[in-house]
């Protein structure tokens, strides 16, 4: 298990430097000036321009700034803006509520899809199965700001049963009514995933030996069938965390969650390119580490993977 862990962990180098390169290039090419609005109505001066030229090396060639940028940020050092405020501060500010909003969506997620999965995917073309079709169906044509805008209106402004915006630090009892929201999609997708895998392997030769035998049906689902089906589960699942902090901007919006959607708004608005990459750099580490999770988790949901 061991080996298998150092392998996966020596394949995320090349493709962090990689996906971290990719994205420096791409936020620094950008046509513009990076200096516009910076000094107000009027243009910077020259000595301005030059004295923040040379601190982000901006005369130097596009490969020799990353490495300048991966040299600092290696030591934790993620820069600073052109208004001199350190990015790790706006990083420290931002990504916690982000990612709490994330985790409460992928809780949410997980927990009310994987159990209509399991009850559909067990007894199809009942009643319960046709009605969560029909939900996830109308979850996933139904657009994120839509669903956000209705259930803030209807459960804040007229009920009054939440808040309708997020209070300062983003307490979790705030973020049950955003969460689910920003994870309703995914949340059609892992039900109709679940009920999938469940329905093609419940007819599996060794959940038939498993019933054969006299197993209890608790047993045969919770251990034998239900263990096998959520590897693809598990996968989305995994990925999707990432998704949901990338894709929070709208959500965050709605419900006012300072969180990193704000953020990486306003610095592309603003042409804050070093906190736009420190900010993406940043979901790309999330990204890879829930990647190496799921890795794990398929060992333990099935060891023939770690020898493969």
């Amino acid at each position: 298990m061991g080996r298998y862990v150092l392998r996966r962990l020596l394949q995320l180098i090349p493709v962090f430097f990689g996906t971290t390169l990719l994205i420096y290039w791409l936020v620094w090419s950008v046509p513009g000036d990076p200096f516009a609005g910076k000094c107000g109505e009027r243009p910077c001066s020259p000595g301005f321009i030059a004295s923040m030229t040379e601190k982000y090396h901006l005369d130097d060639p596009l490969p020799l700034q990353y490495l300048h940028y991966m040299g600092n940020l290696l030591t934790g050092d993620f820069g600073e803006t052109f208004g001199q405020r350190p990015i790790s501060d706006i990083i420290i500010q931002a990504y916690p509520n982000t990612l709490k909003l994330a985790a409460m969506a992928l809780t949410i997620e997980a927990v009310i899809g994987l159990t209509a999965g399991v009850l559909t995917g067990l007894r199809r073309n009942g009643f319960l199965d046709n009605l969560v079709l029909v939900s996830t169906l109308f979850l996933l044509a139904i657009p994120v700001f839509v669903l956000g805008f209705v259930l803030q209106f209807l459960l804040g402004v007229e009920l009054g049963i939440i808040e309708p915006t997020v209070r300062d630090g983003a307490p979790w009892v705030d973020l049950i009514v955003p969460g689910f929201v920003l994870g309703s999609g995914s949340m059609a997708y892992v039900a109709r995933l679940t009920r999938t895998s469940i329905a093609e392997n419940r007819r599996a030769d060794y959940v038939r030996t498993a019933i054969a035998k006299g197993l209890p049906m608790r047993r045969v689902v919770g251990v034998h069938l239900l263990r096998n089906s959520l590897i693809p589960v598990v996968t989305f699942l995994g990925t999707d965390l990432g998704s949901l902090m990338g894709g929070a901007i709208i959500t965050e919006g709605i419900f006012r969650i300072n969180g990193i959607g704000g953020a990486v708004y306003r610095a592309i608005v603003t042409k804050e390119s070093a906190t736009v990459v420190g900010i993406v750099v940043v979901l790309v580490m999330v990204y890879l580490l829930m990647n190496l999770l799921v890795d794990l988790l398929y060992a333990a949901l099935d060891p023939r993977i770690r020898y493969e």
